[in-house]
C-alpha cells in the first residue's frame, strides 16, 4: 500500500493530535504512526490504541526516522518543542503544527530547521470547548476549514504535501502567508471567544440564578467561553495586535446599536437586526470553523 507518509510522529495527542492520528489511521494516510505524550498516564493510553505503533518516553526518540511531525500541543510551547526535536529530525522531514496563531511562529521555527528539514505552519479549524483526547475522533476534521500558512522561504514541496494531507482528512484548505491568517482569525476565532467571555463576566456579577433559568440561546452564545483559560491568555499573548484591532471594530458597531437603542431609533435597530441575521444565514453549513 502506498502511504502519504511512511511514518508520522504526532506530539502530544490531545484532542487535536488524537484525532489527527486516528483520522490518518482510519484513511491510510500513515504507514506507521508515532507518538510521545508528557504524562505517562497519557503514553500508557496511547499504548493501548489501535492506531498507535509506538509510544516514546521524549520527543526526540519519537520523531526519528519519521517524513511528518505534527505539533500538538498549546501554541506558546511549539516553537520550543520544534526546537527541541530539530536535531532528530530525518533527513527532509516534515514539520508541521496545530496552533492557531503564526506569524511569529512560523518565521522562528522556519530558522532553527536543519538543512533538508522543513517546517510548515498548519492551522486546522476544528475542535472543541473540550479538550484531551478521550474526546478525540477521526471524522473531526471532516468539511472544516485548515489553513496553510507557508512563509517566502518555506519550501513548495513541503507545503503541497502538508496542504495534502489536511485536505486527505476531508479538510478545505486555505493558502495564505501568516500575518494574513493572523488577521482572519482574531476576528473570526479570537474576538468571538472574547464576546463570550465578556457575556458570562458581565452575567457572573449579576444575580447568581440568572444562570439556572438559561435558555439554548445563551448557551449557544456562550459555548466557546468553556475553553482553557491558560490557551487564550497564550493566545491573546501571541496575537494581541490584531485582537485589539477587532476589538475595536466590535466596541465601534457595539457603540452603533447601542446609540440607535438610546435614541430610540427602532428602525435603525432593526436594520442591524437584518445585516445580523443576513451575514449569520450567509455562514457556510458546509465548512464550519470553530
Amino acid at each position: 500500500m502506498d502511504f502519504a507518509f511512511r511514518q508520522m510522529t504526532v506530539l502530544a495527542p490531545g484532542l487535536l493530535g488524537g484525532s489527527l492520528a486516528i483520522g490518518a489511521r482510519d484513511r491510510g494516510l500513515a504507514g506507521r504512526i508515532h507518538v510521545w505524550a508528557r504524562r505517562p498516564e497519557v503514553r500508557a493510553k496511547c499504548a493501548d490504541t489501535k492506531w498507535c505503533d509506538a509510544v516514546f518516553e521524549t520527543p526526540e526518540e519519537a520523531v526519528a526516522g519519521s517524513d511528518l511531525v505534527v505539533i500538538c500541543t498549546p501554541v506558546e510551547t511549539i516553537h520550543r518543542l520544534a526546537r527541541r526535536v530539530a536535531g532528530s529530525l530525518a533527513d527532509g522531514a516534515i514539520v508541521t503544527d496545530v496552533g492557531s496563531t503564526k506569524g511569529r511562529l512560523c518565521h522562528l521555527t522556519h530558522a532553527i530547521m536543519p538543512k533538508g528539514r522543513h517546517f510548515v505552519g498548519s492551522h486546522p479549524m476544528a475542535g472543541s470547548e473540550k479538550s484531551g483526547m478521550e474526546y478525540a475522533r477521526g471524522d473531526l476534521f471532516e468539511k472544516r476549514s485548515c489553513f496553510v500558512t507557508p512563509i517566502a522561504e518555506t519550501d513548495a514541496t513541503a507545503t503541497a504535501r502538508v496542504a495534502a494531507f489536511w485536505k486527505a482528512l476531508g479538510m478545505e484548505i486555505v493558502t495564505l502567508p501568516p500575518a494574513q491568517h493572523d488577521e482572519i482569525v482574531a476576528n473570526i476565532s479570537h474576538l468571538p471567544h472574547f464576546a463570550a467571555t465578556i457575556i458570562c463576566n458581565w452575567l457572573s456579577r449579576n444575580n447568581p440564578q440568572w444562570k439556572n433559568w438559561a435558555g439554548p440561546g445563551l448557551r449557544d452564545t456562550t459555548r466557546v467561553a468553556a475553553g482553557s483559560p491558560d490557551m487564550w491568555r497564550a493566545i491573546s499573548e501571541e496575537n494581541r495586535e490584531e485582537i485589539l484591532r477587532s476589538l475595536d471594530g466590535f466596541a465601534a458597531e457595539l457603540s452603533i446599536m447601542r446609540k440607535a437603542l438610546e435614541d430610540r431609533r427602532f428602525d435603525e435597530l432593526h436594520r442591524l437586526f437584518e445585516r445580523g441575521k443576513v451575514y449569520r444565514d450567509s455562514l457556510n453549513p458546509g465548512i464550519a470553523c470553530e
